[in-house]
């Protein structure tokens, strides 16, 4: 079974999800405005999962899987900056232990609109409760 095909079969257990299919793609789209789209794509010999405009590169697909959960959980969160109304880098965060957020990693465009002033927002998806609950 595939990665994606895999994910399909858990996403049938949160009816509220909208998910799409784009060839060997998944993206889950945010419950909330709030939220971020989580997405995986297979490439073989490895597997790329996104947050946004975020994205890391796996050659383990239960790590890529793990990663692709990870961003439907409320342990994760996605700092956004944005220029003007532009979103311009994505800092993945995680809660520790003690609730905590620490810096994961970031990805970020190499052309900006600089001139334009800098906003901070988070993104947080809560599909995954930290107790391992679903929701949605």
């Amino acid at each position: 079974m595939t990665a994606v095909e895999r994910i399909t079969t858990k996403l049938c257990g949160h009816p509220s999800l909208q998910y799409s299919i784009a060839g060997n793609s998944i993206t889950v789209e945010p419950l909330t405005k709030d939220g971020f789209s989580v997405w995986l794509t297979e490439q073989p010999p490895g597997y790329t999962v996104g947050f946004d405009g975020w994205h890391e590169e796996f050659q383990d697909v239960e790590e890529a899987l793990a990663a692709f959960a990870f961003g439907l959980s409320d342990d994760c969160r996605l700092q956004v900056i944005q220029r003007g109304s532009m979103d311009c880098a994505w800092t993945v965060e995680s809660r520790d232990e003690q609730g905590q957020w620490q810096v994961d990693s970031t990805t970020g465009l190499l052309f900006t609109p600089f001139w334009r002033k800098q906003r901070t927002i988070y993104r947080q998806n809560h599909v995954i409760s930290r107790q391992g609950d679903s929701q949605g």
